[in-house]
């Protein structure tokens, strides 16, 4: 098993094994969408977010690459991008971690114990440090806006072209036609 390649469709179906859903992009094995829900007696508990993982041809041996698709109020991740400042992704990535210990330790641990004190997002580490009420609020407010089920299709912020206007969005105020028929 010492093919990176072998060792990443190992991974990845053990992934998918492990009640993941895990949505590939493009044909290849090296970037997918995985649903993560967020940790049970957490601020993030009911929440969903939709994760990409890119994975390096020197997978496992190089780290994946973790990004949120859809937003997040936390310290660590960027609220642009969605890219997560985790150590043990970023610089103590070990081939004996797999994509499992990713979803089942790694991101929990880092929504459960933010570190306000090595931020991605300024705004929301000091915003932890300086009233913890306020800032659970906005994380709560964070999981109902952007982290319900049907928001891990796309970013909340688009909205996809095969939407269909509501009668409401679809009637105009103004019932004259602009312009006059030709005779």
């Amino acid at each position: 098993m010492s093919s990176p390649s072998k060792r990443r469709e190992m991974d990845l179906m053990k992934l998918m094994m492990s009640d993941y859903k895990v949505e590939m992009i493009n044909d290849g094995m090296q970037e997918f969408y995985v649903e993560f829900n967020g940790p049970k007696e957490s601020l993030y508990q009911g929440g969903v977010w939709k994760i990409r993982v890119e994975l390096p041809d020197a997978y496992p041996y190089k780290s994946p690459s973790i990004g949120f698709i859809n937003k997040i109020y936390h310290p660590n991740v960027d609220e642009m991008t969605g890219s997560v400042c985790l150590d043990v992704i970023n610089q103590n990535w070990s081939p004996m971690f797999d994509l499992v210990n990713v979803f089942e330790v790694f991101l929990p641990q880092l929504l459960l114990y933010p570190n306000a004190l090595d931020p991605l997002n300024g705004e929301a580490a000091a915003l932890m440090m300086r009233d913890g009420t306020a800032y659970d609020q906005r994380v709560k407010e964070y999981c109902e806006k952007y982290a319900k089920p049907e928001d891990i299709g796309a970013r909340p912020e688009e909205k996809s072209s095969d939407e269909e206007l509501s009668e409401d969005d679809y009637h105009s105020d103004d019932d004259e036609v602009a312009g006059k028929a030709d005779p």
